[in-house]
């Protein structure tokens, strides 16, 4: 078993090296490759270790270019993820490298940070007419998974196609990783449906592949037709499940995997317990993400940094400074994402002062270069407190080029606070950087409407026409029964819309009791007044709302994904709705959650 090495040597190699090795003479030099290696393999956890062997190889005259010696090295120092500029320092002195040799560096370049230079030397191994082997494609495919380009994967899919490896189970796991990972669903599940045999990676890679390219509903299909085949999902299908879940809004269906992973044993695994942390806060179950968190065994940055950002954007911005704090009583290391929440916590609260010393302390103290989602964050905080001149020279001492996001963030404040200067300032940029962007002319739209300018909206909506932008629709969408419905704007599709829209009415009479007034000033219409507050009434999370009242006992909280943000007049009026109705109700738009109860707002009307 140790190639009847002493046994001292096995405890102290660096000690007893150049003593045990020097005690043969006789044809020294195969005699010191062999017990160079044989050390090598003993020595499996010391990077130091490794390079003192090499080192002791090279004084006892062992070519540099000998391949076996060279093979080993290699493998020690991939397996210790060490580093590949050692590596190929190595590899390039090796003379006729073997096919395990290639495949070993580029496995090790596949799971480092450069995992474009994997594909490079799988050119070069072709150009040496070295032929890959079984082992050659699945890490070549996870390299490429990595640097996120389908074209290569199509490439390496075809010539896979021609070697007759595509048959191979875990060449074509690899296939469905690397078209998901590219965002390629299709090509994922083309490539899945073709398998004659799946395994719980296939599986794993093909619904994780619907739930992070926006496409839930089919990740949810493909784990029902898992589970009729009798495949268990382990912790990394509930981390995809969740976060399809976390989508969609499906709160019930959410919980149904909480009780399964409890059933089974998996709230052990950290990974699958943060997605069940990450999918409450994100369903606005604010309250069950804190129980969750409160109840691991074990809890990483990662753990600390999904609270603190689920509390930052359900309005509980105290809270998740606070939770911050404690990580780092904990002394655990936050990360540029948790101090995106952090930043978002005190834009979304309107402190100013603690977001520019958590913006300062995140460079001074941890070492963390802004990148443009702090950045971003910055000029949110200023622009949210109507600070909108300075939010614009800040964006002009950034040290970064601004994207569009930085300039929309400003556009959405200007539009807020009414500077229209500003505004078309903004928009001159997004005209540059993202010319069709529907959002930017209805903020700009919303400007020139409070303003009364109505030829100025009217161009803009020309300019939309002849540009060929759409508006985005706005819907909403609602959890009962264990279906998902959607509503739009006016909807009248649903077999209940006579009662949605009765009840409608009687709403807005019974608003209007408690001193409603249709914030109709913003819609982008020159219409008569009555019209404009019919179409305020029947925006889509009204109607989704009637709807939930109608088909839900009383009590029961009412739950709102909304595509767009939520607009002031449905602000205004749910906050209304949830006193006359005695409901909480809970809406996500596309920034932030709103808890409406008794007539107020998590938010407290800062968002």
């Amino acid at each position: 078993m140790f190639h009847g090495f002493p046994p001292c040597l096995l405890y102290k190699p660096r000690s007893l090296l150049t003593t045990f090795l020097s005690t043969k003479a006789e044809n020294p030099i195969p005699y010191i490759i062999k017990k160079c290696i044989a050390l090598l393999q003993l020595c499996a956890s010391s990077k130091f270790k490794l390079r003192q062997i090499h080192a002791f190889s090279i004084r006892h005259c062992v070519p540099v270019n000998d391949p076996e010696m060279g093979k080993h090295l290699i493998y020690s120092v991939v397996s210790l993820s060490g580093p590949m500029s050692y590596a190929y320092n190595i590899f390039s002195q090796i003379e006729n490298p073997n096919i395990f040799t290639w495949n070993t560096m580029i496995r090790g370049y596949a799971e480092s940070e450069n995992p474009r230079r994997a594909v490079q030397l799988y050119r070069e191994m072709q150009v040496s007419s070295i032929e890959p082997d079984t082992h050659t494609y699945p890490f070549l495919l996870k390299a490429v998974s990595k640097s996120m380009n389908v074209r290569e994967g199509e490439m390496i899919h075809s010539v896979t196609i021609r070697c007759g490896y595509e048959s191979l189970i875990f060449v074509q796991n690899s296939l469905v990783h690397v078209y998901a990972a590219c965002g390629d669903t299709e090509s994922a599940h083309k490539t899945f449906v073709l398998m004659t045999e799946r395994d719980l990676v296939a599986w794993n890679s093909v619904i994780n592949g619907f739930a992070l390219n926006g496409r839930p509903n089919e990740a949810l299909t493909l784990f029902r037709e898992m589970s009729l085949e009798n495949v268990k999902p382990d912790g990394f299908t509930m981390v995809s499940l969740l976060s399809a879940s976390a989508e969609l809004g499906a709160l019930e269906l959410g919980r149904r995997f909480h009780v399964y992973m409890l059933k089974v044993g998996l709230r052990e695994n950290l990974h699958a317990t943060n997605a069940l942390l990450d999918f409450y806060a994100k369903c606005g179950s604010i309250r069950e993400a804190q129980k969750v968190f409160d109840e691991m065994e074990e809890r990483n940055v990662v753990s600390y940094t999904s609270l603190i950002v689920g509390l930052a954007v359900n309005g509980f911005g105290e809270e998740a400074l606070e939770l911050f704090k404690e990580l780092q009583r904990q002394g655990l290391v936050p990360s540029e994402i948790t101090f995106v929440g952090v930043l978002y916590a005190c834009s979304h609260c309107g402190m100013i002062d603690e977001g520019f010393r958590n913006f300062k302390r995140m460079q001074d103290e941890y070492g963390i270069v802004p990148k443009i989602e702090h950045y971003g964050c910055m000029v949110d905080l200023l622009g949210r407190a109507g600070l909108v001149k300075q939010a614009y020279q800040f964006i002009q001492d950034m040290p970064l080029q601004p994207n569009a996001v930085i300039w929309r963030t400003l556009l959405g404040a200007c539009t807020i606070h009414g500077h229209l200067a500003l505004a078309e300032t903004a928009r001159s940029h997004l005209l540059q950087l993202e010319p069709k962007h529907s959002g930017d002319y209805v903020l700009l739209s919303n400007l020139y409407a409070a303003e009364q300018r109505w030829s100025d909206v009217q161009m803009l909506r020309k300019t939309m026409l002849n540009d060929g932008v759409r508006k985005t629709p706005g819907y909403s969408l609602v959890e009962l029964g264990n279906r998902v419905y959607e509503f739009t704007m006016g909807d009248r599709s649903h077999p209940q819309s006579q009662d949605i829209y009765a009840l409608l009415d009687e709403m807005t009479r019974l608003l209007k009791l408690e001193g409603y007034v249709p914030h109709i000033e913003k819609v982008l219409k020159d219409i008569e007044e009555e019209e404009k507050e019919q179409a305020l009434f029947y925006h889509s999370e009204k109607v989704a709302i009637a709807f939930m009242l109608i088909n839900t006992t009383a009590g029961t909280p009412i739950r709102v994904i909304k595509n767009l943000r939520v607009c002031a007049d449905c602000h205004m009026a749910i906050k209304l709705i949830s006193k006359v109705y005695g409901r909480e109700i809970i809406i996500r738009d596309n920034s932030r959650f709103h808890h409406f109860r008794d007539g107020s707002c998590s938010c407290r009307d800062y968002w």
